[in-house]
């Protein structure tokens, strides 16, 4: 059974799954679920915890025996198995499909994974996992949802803040949970109020924002000038490589482009989109720039990245930073 995190805490109050399966690369979130699991083990009597890592040299038998061993008076335990990569190999299929079959009411187990690709989900011991027990795959909160985020986290510890505050807080912690977290707690130190402005974010909460390309370009797409130039000069500042950004913005110019011909050959928006093989999730972004990108611009556009990448292999005077704010704009705009 698949849950979302803010469901967890309502089933767990209930009874305990033998088995979940917390995924995802934002380790905060996987952090606060597996603490929520962890507490309410607790709670119903699981006072025992062992932890597993798991890499190649690791024997999936000690995790059979642990769990049909358990004597008479044994406390009830939690077991862990971290396993980052999320491939437990022949050996660990085998196990977890033996646990999944023959669950001991005294043993919840616990895997905690990074992010799992599609074919991991196809794969026999998540699917075990899932009819069994429960699997919760956790998301990175994008950068148009992270001021609701904060919001709701400050209404969580009896706290508030104006608009520009919170869109303040947000644009110095993007990309960056913990941190953003760690400055929440540092406005409840330094600060008596419950109540925060934007002079009160201003004074007290560090820039901590981290930046990645795909979010970036995610911007760009939606037509957020403003956010996208400020992550473009973060990744350059944080040493990202302009070629790596140029691919990532070429790619979506080129899928832009064939949308913009289709449509000229009488598509919907619509059709041109699902025409051109854009993927689900990325389909409001797309659309998105179709509302402002015709074909010619969208083709002089790609002649500019042309032009950055001849400036990026010196074949080019012009710097290729310089060119990759103005591309963006076009973009954006």
């Amino acid at each position: 059974m698949r849950l979302r995190a803010d469901q967890l805490e309502k089933n767990i109050a209930q009874a305990l799954a033998p088995i979940y399966l917390i995924s995802g690369d934002e380790p905060l979130l996987v952090q606060e679920c597996a603490d929520t699991l962890r507490a309410a083990c607790r709670k119903q009597g699981f006072s025992e915890r062992q932890v597993f890592h798991i890499d190649n040299s690791f024997d999936w038998n000690t995790l059979l025996n642990e769990t049909s061993a358990m004597s008479l008076f044994a406390d009830k335990k939690l077991i862990e198995l971290r396993m980052p990569n999320g491939k437990p190999g022949d050996a660990g299929t085998g196990a977890l499909e033996h646990y999944c079959a023959s669950t001991n009411a005294d043993t919840v187990l616990m895997i905690l994974c990074n992010k799992l690709d599609s074919s991991a989900a196809r794969a026999k011991w998540h699917k075990a996992v899932d009819a069994c027990g429960v699997t919760i795959p956790l998301w990175p909160i994008e950068p148009a949802q992270l001021p609701r985020w904060i919001e709701q986290r400050l209404r969580s510890k009896g706290l508030s803040a104006t608009p520009d505050a919170i869109a303040l807080l947000a644009e110095r912690v993007q990309g960056n949970l913990l941190a953003c977290v760690q400055e929440i707690e540092k406005l409840q130190l330094y600060t008596d109020a419950t109540h925060f402005d934007v002079e009160t974010v201003e004074l007290t909460v560090a820039d901590s924002a981290r930046y990645d390309v795909f979010t970036t370009i995610d911007q760009l797409l939606l037509g957020q000038t403003a956010n996208a130039l400020r992550a473009l000069a973060g990744l350059r500042g944080e040493g990202e490589e302009p070629p790596v950004i140029l691919w990532a913005l070429t790619k979506e110019l080129r899928t832009v482009y064939k949308c913009t011909e289709l449509i000229e050959q009488g598509q919907t928006i619509d059709r041109a989109i699902d025409s051109a093989g854009v993927w689900d999730k990325r389909k409001p972004l797309i659309r998105a720039a179709l509302q402002r990108l015709s074909r010619t611009k969208t083709a002089k556009l790609l002649r500019l990245a042309q032009k950055i990448d001849a400036a990026v292999k010196g074949a080019a005077p012009d710097n290729p930073w310089i060119l990759m704010d103005r591309l963006a704009v076009g973009i954006s705009k």
